[in-house]
């Protein structure tokens, strides 16, 4: 079967998505490779030994095809609205075939059985739901699932009387990888932060998200995880808005990528806490350990991304503590007096009936699906006049991207905030070079502004240029009729929209 499973990948390297690179396709088939060389290595020593190699087919546990189905759908649902996804999914088919022979081989080399299961495939898709190589750099993706299987393979301790494994292995590869890749300022090597960006693009994403962790919450019990998690994040992010007139995150209370984190990353039955107050208080850290790292890792300049990444592992490594503080804490004289350990021992139904009811208070308030303060660009433009905390970089940061876009006036901005020196230092080269490219996309200041060396000459946008920025996330508005496109720029803020849909009237 490994053998099988080697040479159905090899032949993976001739379809076409894998033709397209050079480098991915040979990719693929050094990984073919390297499984042929594991299966010599196992059957030369087990011949030594004089033993034999069994498979053991004991029965599909629903934890893995529960999972691998749930993660398989999102997969589906923000294909749709971002085709890499679809085009990515022969590669999704090397990496099962990978796992398997590989996970195959690798317990053949302990012991003289494998069980066969579904347990690759959560693994596989939770990985790729946040983080691929490109494809010339694609034969890190085997190396990083790789690394997940020797963790959990190796990676082990006693825990409820049984040996088991202590990490998440998709977070544990994730959580390593994401660690190498900020020191070597490398990140660029991978597609992470389009897949946390992109996810917005499906309408309604946090709906049909936590409508789809609702079936991992029934089947697994998880629901004290995710919910307090997401408590911690919607409570922390509130606070923060609430003491600097801005969002802590910069266009949502909680991004989608991360939503999606504390649903099909941090919930893993067998790596997260056992006990209910162990629960609830194992998802309140992973909420706090987001937002804490988010600040952090833009105060060091790396990929704010990671957040959801970095602290599984450790938390993962916690488990047993958590469980132990969750056990001390319920037998404490003052918890069984007053029996305050009732709420978090009752059923999961009603731990899920709570968090339907959180959601639909977060859904009413705009905390979750559609338009939030932080996508309109007048709101940063008013906050950074106003002196508001990280509100001038993150207009900078917001234009940047609206700019690498194709919007001429975003351009025309990033232009002028290097030229008048408002709130950034002077910079003639950079401003220049913004101009430049403003100019190329036909936003007629910008060119002005490169003969006049002196002055810094502003524009409301273009009718072209909203259908960039008024996208509150989701796919550029291309299809929409002008007079709307107004009306929802004066929704905005845009005063130049608000007077001509005035004018139209």
């Amino acid at each position: 079967m490994p053998l099988a499973l080697a040479a159905a990948l090899g032949l993976v390297s001739w379809v076409p998505r894998a033709q397209q690179s050079a480098n991915l396709a040979w990719s693929v088939r050094l990984a073919a490779v390297a499984l042929l060389v594991f299966q010599v290595f196992v059957f030369v020593r087990a011949s030594h030994r004089g033993q034999g190699r069994r498979l053991l087919f004991t029965g599909a546990r629903a934890q893995h095809y529960g999972q691998a189905l749930v993660q398989l759908s999102v997969f589906a649902y923000w294909g749709y609205y971002w085709r890499p996804v679809y085009e990515y999914a022969w590669l999704l088919v090397a990496q099962v075939l990978f796992a398997y022979s590989f996970d195959m081989l690798l317990g053949w080399s302990r012991r003289d059985h494998y069980i066969v299961g579904f347990g690759p495939f959560p693994i596989i898709f939770s990985t790729n739901l946040f983080l691929w190589f490109r494809d010339d750099w694609y034969f890190l993706q085997f190396v990083m699932i790789a690394v997940g299987f020797l963790g959990k393979e190796f990676v082990r301790w006693h825990r409820d009387g049984r040996l088991a494994h202590i990490f998440n292995p998709s977070a544990f590869s994730l959580g390593l990888f994401s660690l190498a890749l900020m020191a070597t300022r490398t990140t660029d090597l991978t597609w992470g932060q389009d897949i946390a960006t992109t996810l917005s693009l499906a309408p309604w994403i946090y709906l049909f998200l936590f409508s789809t962790g609702l079936i991992v919450m029934y089947a697994f019990s998880i629901t004290l995880v995710a919910a307090s998690a997401a408590a911690v994040l919607f409570g922390l992010s509130a606070l923060y808005a609430g003491l600097t007139g801005v969002p802590y995150f910069v266009d949502s209370e909680v991004p989608t990528a991360v939503f999606l984190g504390l649903h099909l990353l941090v919930t893993d039955p067998s790596t997260s806490a056992r006990t209910p107050v162990g629960k609830t208080i194992f998802g309140g850290l992973y909420g706090f350990g987001v937002f804490a790292l988010y600040a952090l890792l833009g105060a060091i300049g790396a990929p704010t991304f990671y957040d959801k990444l970095l602290c599984v592992p450790l938390l993962n490594l916690s488990v047993q503590r958590i469980d132990r503080l969750a056990i001390a804490v319920q037998e404490s004289r003052l918890v069984r007096r007053w029996r305050l350990d009732r709420p978090f021992s009752a059923p999961n139904a009603a731990h899920m009936a709570v968090w339907m009811i959180f959601f639909a208070v977060m859904t009413a308030r705009g905390a979750t699906d559609g338009r939030h303060p932080g996508d309109s660009v007048p709101f940063w433009q008013q906050a950074c006049a106003e002196g508001r905390r990280t509100a001038c970089a993150r207009l900078l940061q917001i234009e940047s991207s609206y700019c690498a876009d194709g919007s001429g006036w975003a351009c025309n901005e990033v232009g002028s905030h290097w030229a008048d020196s408002h709130f950034l230092d002077s910079n003639r080269d950079l401003a220049l070079s913004s101009f430049s490219r403003a100019c190329e996309l036909r936003f007629q200041a910008a060119c002005f502004n490169l003969l006049n060396p002196e002055g810094v000459l502003r524009a409301a946008p273009r009718i072209f240029d909203l259908r960039l920025l008024l996208r509150e996330g989701g796919p550029n508005l291309l299809t929409v009729p002008e007079g709307d496109l107004l009306v929802r720029a004066c929704a905005h803020g845009w005063a130049f929209a608000c007077a001509r849909t005035a004018g139209h009237r």
